[in-house]
């Protein structure tokens, strides 16, 4: 008896009018390209900012939420591209997270709760990267022109234009060769931040260390929901299943080396930056730890020529990072804008991304000249947008898919982690918008300095 014909995974109706799917996340990619565009999404130089999430945690907590949410994450993703690999079996291979969710789940309704929470994520990031961007291009220049009159935003403006070129690579797999430079540019700007905080913690000018949490119970409370949701964004990613998308198929067992390969990169920038930003400045930490030690009054804290070398590192793997976190933005763009049987490169396809894709970037541009809150952006997407992503749903897709039996260690363990970081997500985004409300009374619109 024939054995009966396994269901074609790419459907040729599907080819012949999903741009999106065609020219954005077509499917060429080897395990490694997955591991440095993850890498990417995951280490990026949002690690910068970990000193000023443990300033709300303190070194314990600080140190104990860093390892349990990187543990957590981990066996998210993992669980995620089990449930991808399970669909893709089943003749059922998706590429968007959206269509995951709401295929897994049978509600319509969860397709547009993913496309929303992605959209948070991705013109979060998207605003984030330019603004560090914007600041990283404004240290150099202070430290090269003290009394110069360029302004915060006009730096902003310099990186949307870069930005807007750059977003004209047509597809995530285009991105594999700048993300291996992106990788190894989060390892070199890492320690050179590490040596540059522990140069500074051994100068004469090394700042006071005050490691001394909130006086009040409930602002310590608020600040390390806050701090949680920090750490929680700088974890995410929210773009897996469109990471996987890019492997050449079938996916099973690619993932999970890309995400080793990530994860071995995290765990040695993660900690050392953490670490050594924390244990310099405290509870004084800035929101970018190059900042801090690249103070306004006062000499730096560390050579020049090593800063200078670490904030262009910074600056060149931003660009990457808006780049990854744009896909998703430009799919849905050109699955509505585009007509896949004309070709990517025809004049039909070219002038629609050209014009879709800049006033994107320009809208990013815009809202983080206006808006200069990295850090508190920082919180807001990670408790509204990649707590949900990252740490819920994965958690609620294995469950359903492979429908582990009640008694399992496997079924308990995720019902309580969905629990838990409902509960984390509620609060995180209480306490990051309580704290970007505070923050507005700080500033004026298109200001030249980023709030911390």
């Amino acid at each position: 008896m024939a054995k009966p014909t396994q269901p074609d995974v790419f459907p040729d109706s599907r080819l012949e009018s999903d741009a999106g799917a065609t020219f954005v996340l077509e499917s060429k990619g080897k395990w490694w390209h997955a591991g440095y565009h993850l890498t990417t999404a995951i280490v990026g130089p949002t690690i910068l900012t970990l000193p000023y999430a443990f300033r709300g945690l303190g070194w314990g907590l600080g140190l104990f939420c860093l390892t349990a949410l990187g543990c957590v994450t981990f066996y998210s993703y993992y669980l995620m591209s089990r449930v991808l690999e399970h669909c893709e079996k089943a003749g059922r291979r998706h590429i968007r997270f959206r269509e995951l969710a709401a295929d897994v789940l049978g509600s319509g309704w969860m397709f547009y709760f993913v496309i929303f929470i992605q959209t948070a994520i991705n013109t979060g990031v998207g605003i984030g990267a330019i603004l560090l961007a914007g600041q990283c291009l404004k240290i150099m220049y202070e430290n090269f022109s003290p009394n110069g009159s360029l302004r915060l935003y006009e730096f902003i403006a310099m990186v949307t234009v870069v930005m807007i070129v750059l977003s004209q690579l047509p597809s995530f797999h285009s991105l594999r060769h700048i993300n291996l430079i992106s990788l190894l540019l989060c390892l070199g700007y890492s320690f050179l931040v590490v040596g540059a905080c522990i140069h500074a913690g051994f100068s004469k000018n090394a700042p006071p260390r005050d490691y001394s949490l909130e006086s009040s119970s409930s602002a310590r409370v608020f600040s390390a929901f806050t701090s949680i949701s920090i750490i929680a964004a700088i974890f995410g990613n929210g773009i897996l299943p469109e990471i996987q998308a890019t492997l050449a198929p079938p996916a099973t067992g690619k993932m999970v080396k890309g995400l080793l390969m990530c994860y071995t990169v995290a765990f040695f920038t993660f900690y050392s930056a953490a670490v050594s930003g924390y244990w310099v400045f405290g509870n004084k930490s800035n929101s970018n730890i190059l900042k801090s030690l690249m103070p306004d009054e006062g000499p730096s804290l560390a050579p020049t020529m090593l800063l200078g070398l670490a904030v262009l590192f910074v600056l060149l793997q931003l660009l990457a990072i808006g780049l990854v976190y744009s896909q998703v933005a430009y799919e849905i763009m050109e699955k509505q804008s585009a007509d896949v049987k004309l070709g990517m490169f025809s004049k039909r396809n070219l002038i629609p991304r050209l014009i879709l894709r800049s006033l994107y970037v320009i809208f990013c541009g815009f809202m983080a000249a206006m808006l200069p809150f990295f850090g508190d952006i920082s919180g807001v997407v990670g408790a509204i947008g990649f707590i949900p992503l990252d740490f819920i749903l994965p958690m609620l897709l294995y469950n359903m898919t492979h429908k582990p039996s009640r008694l399992s260690f496997t079924y308990w363990i995720n019902l309580f982690i969905i629990i838990a970081f409902t509960g984390v997500g509620i609060m995180g985004a209480f306490s990051s918008i309580r704290k970007l409300v505070l923050d507005a009374n700080k500033f004026k619109l298109f200001s030249s300095d980023v709030v911390d």
